[in-house]
């Protein structure tokens, strides 16, 4: 895949920190930086989707009624 040149500002410490992982990892900055966006992309696009997933549930009609929650939490409560 193409890769492009991105910049963004970043606070001293945090870039200092950055160079030090990176050191103590063996690689630079970018591959870092590259582990992290991807991770963050990864977390952020589950969210999404079982956020869409979870709203057509809801559009459908699915869901669990008040009171069988507050069931549940007294089950919970209980087990503690």
């Amino acid at each position: 895949m193409e890769k492009q040149i991105v910049s963004f500002r970043l606070d001293s410490d945090k870039i200092e920190a950055l160079d030090a992982l990176a050191a103590a990892r063996g690689c630079d900055r970018s591959c870092l930086l590259n582990e992290a966006v991807a991770a963050y992309l990864d977390i952020q696009q589950w969210k999404v989707q079982h956020i869409e997933a979870a709203i057509l549930q809801a559009d459908a009609g699915r869901f669990i009624r008040h009171q069988e929650v507050r069931k549940m939490a007294a089950k919970w409560r209980r087990w503690r």
